[in-house]
Protein backbone atom coordinates (compact mmCIF):
# COMPACT_ATOMS: atom_id res chain seq x y z
CA UNK A 1 0.00 0.00 0.00
CA UNK A 2 2.84 2.45 0.34
CA UNK A 3 2.95 3.19 -3.51
CA UNK A 4 -0.29 5.18 -2.88
CA UNK A 5 1.90 8.18 -1.68
CA UNK A 6 4.32 9.29 -4.12
CA UNK A 7 7.85 9.29 -2.89
CA UNK A 8 9.17 12.68 -4.42
CA UNK A 9 11.29 15.02 -2.51
CA UNK A 10 10.83 18.62 -3.57
CA UNK A 11 14.33 18.64 -5.00
CA UNK A 12 12.58 15.93 -7.45
CA UNK A 13 9.38 18.37 -7.72
CA UNK A 14 12.03 21.31 -9.01
CA UNK A 15 14.01 19.74 -10.98
CA UNK A 16 10.72 18.10 -13.01
CA UNK A 17 9.16 22.03 -13.01
CA UNK A 18 12.68 22.73 -15.16
CA UNK A 19 12.21 20.38 -17.78
CA UNK A 20 8.52 21.24 -18.94
CA UNK A 21 7.12 24.65 -19.87
CA UNK A 22 4.22 24.04 -17.44
CA UNK A 23 3.98 21.69 -14.78
CA UNK A 24 0.68 20.04 -14.42
CA UNK A 25 -0.27 17.70 -11.36
CA UNK A 26 -2.16 15.08 -11.03
CA UNK A 27 -4.81 14.06 -7.52
CA UNK A 28 -6.28 10.76 -7.52
CA UNK A 29 -9.84 11.18 -6.14
CA UNK A 30 -11.42 7.78 -4.75
CA UNK A 31 -13.90 6.52 -2.12
CA UNK A 32 -14.28 4.68 0.76
CA UNK A 33 -17.43 2.84 -0.19
CA UNK A 34 -18.66 -0.78 -0.12
CA UNK A 35 -17.92 -3.04 -3.27
CA UNK A 36 -19.40 -6.40 -2.89
CA UNK A 37 -17.55 -9.20 -0.35
CA UNK A 38 -14.41 -9.38 -2.38
CA UNK A 39 -13.05 -6.09 -3.44
CA UNK A 40 -11.91 -3.79 -0.71
CA UNK A 41 -13.34 -0.53 0.48
CA UNK A 42 -10.83 1.54 -0.93
CA UNK A 43 -11.01 -0.09 -4.59
CA UNK A 44 -11.93 3.29 -5.94
CA UNK A 45 -9.26 4.84 -4.00
CA UNK A 46 -6.61 2.07 -5.64
CA UNK A 47 -8.02 2.33 -8.87
CA UNK A 48 -7.55 6.36 -8.96
CA UNK A 49 -4.22 5.42 -7.80
CA UNK A 50 -2.90 2.59 -10.27
CA UNK A 51 -4.71 4.97 -13.15
CA UNK A 52 -2.75 8.11 -11.82
CA UNK A 53 1.03 6.36 -11.05
CA UNK A 54 0.46 4.96 -15.06
CA UNK A 55 0.54 8.44 -15.86
CA UNK A 56 3.15 9.54 -13.82
CA UNK A 57 5.50 6.80 -15.60
CA UNK A 58 4.82 8.04 -19.12
CA UNK A 59 4.62 12.07 -18.68
CA UNK A 60 6.41 14.60 -16.31
CA UNK A 61 4.18 15.18 -14.09
CA UNK A 62 3.50 16.22 -10.38
CA UNK A 63 1.46 12.91 -8.71
CA UNK A 64 -0.60 13.87 -5.78
CA UNK A 65 -1.60 11.56 -2.61
CA UNK A 66 -4.94 10.52 -3.13
CA UNK A 67 -8.23 12.02 -2.11
CA UNK A 68 -9.55 8.96 -0.25
CA UNK A 69 -13.08 9.57 0.86
CA UNK A 70 -15.44 11.35 -0.81
CA UNK A 71 -19.48 11.10 -2.44
CA UNK A 72 -20.60 7.90 -1.65
CA UNK A 73 -24.17 8.51 -0.60
CA UNK A 74 -25.38 5.87 -2.51
CA UNK A 75 -23.78 2.81 -0.50
CA UNK A 76 -25.18 4.34 2.27
CA UNK A 77 -26.86 0.97 3.06
CA UNK A 78 -23.96 -0.72 3.83
CA UNK A 79 -21.61 -0.96 6.77
CA UNK A 80 -17.95 0.16 6.16
CA UNK A 81 -18.74 3.23 3.47
CA UNK A 82 -18.26 6.65 4.72
CA UNK A 83 -18.73 9.51 2.75
CA UNK A 84 -18.68 13.36 2.57
CA UNK A 85 -20.70 16.38 1.32
CA UNK A 86 -20.30 17.48 -2.28
CA UNK A 87 -19.79 20.86 -1.37
CA UNK A 88 -16.60 19.50 0.81
CA UNK A 89 -15.14 17.97 -1.87
CA UNK A 90 -15.44 21.00 -3.94
CA UNK A 91 -13.36 22.77 -1.19
CA UNK A 92 -11.15 20.37 -1.11
CA UNK A 93 -10.49 19.98 -4.81
CA UNK A 94 -10.58 24.05 -4.90
CA UNK A 95 -8.43 24.33 -1.98
CA UNK A 96 -5.40 21.69 -3.82
CA UNK A 97 -5.80 23.46 -6.78
CA UNK A 98 -4.88 26.72 -5.35
CA UNK A 99 -2.44 25.88 -3.05
CA UNK A 100 -0.57 24.08 -5.59
CA UNK A 101 -0.88 27.34 -7.70
CA UNK A 102 1.12 29.48 -4.94
CA UNK A 103 3.86 26.79 -5.68
CA UNK A 104 3.90 27.40 -9.43
CA UNK A 105 1.54 24.60 -10.48
CA UNK A 106 -0.97 25.84 -12.38
CA UNK A 107 -2.42 22.84 -13.92
CA UNK A 108 -4.35 20.13 -12.55
CA UNK A 109 -5.63 17.13 -13.56
CA UNK A 110 -8.21 15.59 -11.16
CA UNK A 111 -8.46 11.50 -11.43
CA UNK A 112 -11.59 9.90 -10.42
CA UNK A 113 -12.00 6.58 -9.37
CA UNK A 114 -15.61 6.84 -8.50
CA UNK A 115 -18.62 7.31 -10.23
CA UNK A 116 -20.61 9.24 -7.93
CA UNK A 117 -18.37 11.96 -7.48
CA UNK A 118 -20.38 14.23 -9.70
CA UNK A 119 -19.21 17.61 -8.59
CA UNK A 120 -15.82 17.27 -9.78
CA UNK A 121 -17.69 17.84 -13.28
CA UNK A 122 -18.65 21.15 -12.16
CA UNK A 123 -15.24 22.13 -10.22
CA UNK A 124 -13.78 21.84 -13.79
CA UNK A 125 -16.15 23.74 -15.38
CA UNK A 126 -16.00 26.03 -12.67
CA UNK A 127 -12.38 26.67 -13.16
CA UNK A 128 -12.09 26.18 -16.92
CA UNK A 129 -14.93 29.54 -16.80
CA UNK A 130 -12.06 31.61 -14.41
CA UNK A 131 -9.24 31.32 -17.21
CA UNK A 132 -7.40 28.15 -14.72
CA UNK A 133 -5.93 24.93 -16.32
CA UNK A 134 -7.81 21.99 -14.83
CA UNK A 135 -8.94 18.31 -16.39
CA UNK A 136 -10.90 15.60 -15.61
CA UNK A 137 -9.68 12.12 -16.39
CA UNK A 138 -10.76 9.46 -17.30
CA UNK A 139 -13.63 11.02 -19.93
CA UNK A 140 -16.11 8.05 -20.93
CA UNK A 141 -14.60 7.83 -23.87
CA UNK A 142 -11.09 7.14 -22.46
CA UNK A 143 -13.09 4.19 -20.63
CA UNK A 144 -14.72 3.29 -23.69
CA UNK A 145 -11.28 2.62 -25.60
CA UNK A 146 -9.87 1.04 -22.83
CA UNK A 147 -12.47 -1.09 -22.34
CA UNK A 148 -12.23 -2.19 -26.28
CA UNK A 149 -8.29 -2.34 -26.32
CA UNK A 150 -8.45 -4.76 -23.15
CA UNK A 151 -10.91 -6.93 -24.89
CA UNK A 152 -13.63 -6.00 -21.43
CA UNK A 153 -17.15 -8.12 -22.34
CA UNK A 154 -19.24 -5.78 -20.45
CA UNK A 155 -20.73 -2.64 -21.36
CA UNK A 156 -19.83 0.57 -19.54
CA UNK A 157 -23.58 0.10 -18.54
CA UNK A 158 -23.83 -2.79 -17.49
CA UNK A 159 -20.29 -2.44 -16.10
CA UNK A 160 -21.17 0.15 -13.23
CA UNK A 161 -19.84 -1.26 -9.99
CA UNK A 162 -17.30 -3.95 -8.58
CA UNK A 163 -17.27 -5.60 -11.73
CA UNK A 164 -15.19 -6.68 -14.51
CA UNK A 165 -13.33 -3.28 -15.11
CA UNK A 166 -12.49 -2.34 -11.38
CA UNK A 167 -11.89 -6.64 -10.73
CA UNK A 168 -9.81 -6.36 -13.56
CA UNK A 169 -7.53 -3.51 -12.72
CA UNK A 170 -6.95 -4.80 -8.92
CA UNK A 171 -5.94 -8.02 -10.26
CA UNK A 172 -3.46 -7.02 -11.94
CA UNK A 173 -2.40 -3.86 -9.37
CA UNK A 174 -3.49 -5.13 -6.04
CA UNK A 175 -4.19 -8.71 -6.13
CA UNK A 176 -3.51 -9.47 -2.73
CA UNK A 177 -6.59 -7.35 -1.97
CA UNK A 178 -8.85 -9.22 -3.35
CA UNK A 179 -11.10 -11.72 -1.78
CA UNK A 180 -12.44 -14.97 -2.72
CA UNK A 181 -16.25 -14.76 -4.55
CA UNK A 182 -15.51 -12.91 -7.35
CA UNK A 183 -15.55 -15.65 -9.50
CA UNK A 184 -19.27 -16.19 -8.42
CA UNK A 185 -21.08 -12.57 -7.64
CA UNK A 186 -22.14 -11.48 -11.32
CA UNK A 187 -25.78 -9.20 -11.32
CA UNK A 188 -26.56 -7.47 -13.89
CA UNK A 189 -29.24 -4.25 -13.62
CA UNK A 190 -28.79 -2.02 -16.46
CA UNK A 191 -32.23 0.07 -15.92
CA UNK A 192 -30.89 2.18 -12.66
CA UNK A 193 -33.27 5.17 -13.24
CA UNK A 194 -34.41 5.99 -9.89
CA UNK A 195 -30.60 5.53 -8.22
CA UNK A 196 -30.38 8.78 -7.50
CA UNK A 197 -33.21 8.08 -5.20
CA UNK A 198 -33.06 4.98 -4.03
CA UNK A 199 -29.81 3.96 -4.12
CA UNK A 200 -27.89 1.11 -4.88
CA UNK A 201 -29.58 -1.02 -2.03
CA UNK A 202 -32.66 -0.45 -4.90
CA UNK A 203 -31.19 -2.60 -7.22
CA UNK A 204 -28.70 -4.83 -5.45
CA UNK A 205 -28.59 -6.82 -2.47
CA UNK A 206 -24.78 -7.55 -2.96
CA UNK A 207 -23.62 -4.21 -3.59
CA UNK A 208 -22.00 -5.80 -7.01
CA UNK A 209 -23.46 -4.45 -10.75
CA UNK A 210 -21.30 -5.68 -13.22
CA UNK A 211 -19.84 -9.23 -13.96
CA UNK A 212 -16.49 -9.44 -11.83
CA UNK A 213 -15.97 -12.94 -13.04
CA UNK A 214 -14.75 -11.95 -16.27
CA UNK A 215 -12.30 -10.01 -14.70
CA UNK A 216 -8.25 -11.00 -15.44
CA UNK A 217 -4.91 -9.43 -14.59
CA UNK A 218 -4.64 -9.07 -18.39
CA UNK A 219 -7.15 -6.98 -18.70
CA UNK A 220 -6.11 -4.58 -16.12
CA UNK A 221 -3.12 -4.49 -17.11
CA UNK A 222 -4.06 -3.34 -20.60
CA UNK A 223 -7.10 -0.94 -19.03
CA UNK A 224 -3.96 0.97 -17.66
CA UNK A 225 -2.07 1.09 -20.75
CA UNK A 226 -4.75 2.52 -22.55
CA UNK A 227 -5.36 5.43 -20.21
CA UNK A 228 -2.04 6.22 -20.60
CA UNK A 229 -1.81 6.78 -23.98
CA UNK A 230 -5.30 8.49 -24.19
CA UNK A 231 -3.63 11.23 -21.02
CA UNK A 232 -1.60 12.09 -23.48
CA UNK A 233 -3.88 14.60 -25.33
CA UNK A 234 -4.60 16.30 -21.74
CA UNK A 235 -1.26 16.83 -20.96
CA UNK A 236 -0.46 18.43 -24.23
CA UNK A 237 -3.69 20.62 -23.79
CA UNK A 238 -2.54 21.46 -20.26
CA UNK A 239 0.96 21.91 -20.44
CA UNK A 240 0.92 24.14 -23.70
CA UNK A 241 1.97 28.11 -23.92
CA UNK A 242 -1.23 28.68 -25.40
Amino acid sequence: MSDLVPADTTEDVRTRGAGVSRQVAVLPVGSFEQHGPYLPLATDTLVACAVAREIAGAYPVHLLPPVTISCSHEHAAWPGTVSISSVTLHAVVRDIAASLSRSGVDALVVVNGHGGNYVLGNVVQESSARGERMALFPAPEDWEAARERAGVVASLLTDMHAGEIETSILLHAHPEMLRPGYETSDFVADDRRHLLTLGMSGYTDSGVIGRPSLGSAEKGKELLASLADSFGAYFSLLASDG
